[in-house]
């Protein structure tokens, strides 16, 4: 597989750290129900029109596992620059399926006139980089060094809305729509940082999923500022 080029991003999850690379697509995407339907390959289709059209590729990620062993429902997340789609299915496999599938009838939507160039937004700046973070003379930033973010009834939101504002970077809270396993509301905060930061939380309502989300951001943004 050829990638023409990623956009890294990171996930912090609680105590969990992974790496992601997200994709950036283009929203001019032929109607892919005029393709046969015994020849339609979502997943495919997708990745073929980036491809063809030099944009990055789409980005799968499994979200969440649940149910009896007897039948199990998988929920993938497929993510595109600011758009992201979740896809359910009895396998991974299928729920990827299934989110490719929602993606492509979103943008076969899409009208000329409607249509959203993100060439531009490529090049641009995400945000405040690790290295500006570590630096940064802020007030809200060098709290945060010496904080131990563990008061409860804490608003995180609030905080770390004032380091956003701060440092110059942008929060957009996605809700997430299936329940956890243990049957929890569930969240991503997403810090326009570069690289992108993208945080999970949960919690007994959207709310408190947000707040946790928020939390873990600021749990991952007071490790990378401390370190030298």
């Amino acid at each position: 597989m050829q990638v023409f080029g990623e956009l890294n991003f990171f996930v912090f999850c609680s105590s969990k750290l992974s790496w992601l690379s997200f994709a950036v697509p283009d929203p001019l995407m032929p109607d892919p129900s005029k393709q046969p339907k015994n020849q339609l390959n979502p997943i495919g289709s997708l990745q073929e029109l980036a491809i063809h059209h030099g944009w990055r590729l789409p980005e799968y990620t499994l979200s969440q596992e649940g149910g009896p062993a007897h039948k199990r429902e998988y929920t993938t997340i497929c993510r595109l620059e600011s758009f992201m789609e979740t896809g359910k299915g009895a396998s991974k496999k299928q729920a990827k399926r299934n989110a490719a599938e929602k993606f492509l009838a979103k943008f076969s939507k899409i009208s000329p006139e409607n249509h959203i160039s993100l060439t531009n937004m490529v090049g641009h700046s995400l945000g405040c980089t690790w290295h500006s973070l570590r630096n940064s003379p802020g007030e809200k930033i060098n709290l945060l060094k010496r904080s131990l973010l563990s008061i409860p009834n804490t608003d995180y939101i609030q905080l770390l809305s004032e380091i956003a504002k701060e440092q110059g970077f942008n929060i957009t809270y996605l809700d997430i729509e299936e329940l956890s396993a243990n049957g929890q509301y569930q969240c991503l905060a997403e810090l326009s940082t570069s690289p992108i930061t993208v945080c999970h939380g949960s919690g007994i309502s959207f709310s408190t999923a947000q707040n946790d989300a928020a939390h873990n951001a600021l749990q991952y943004l007071k490790i990378i500022a401390e370190r030298k």
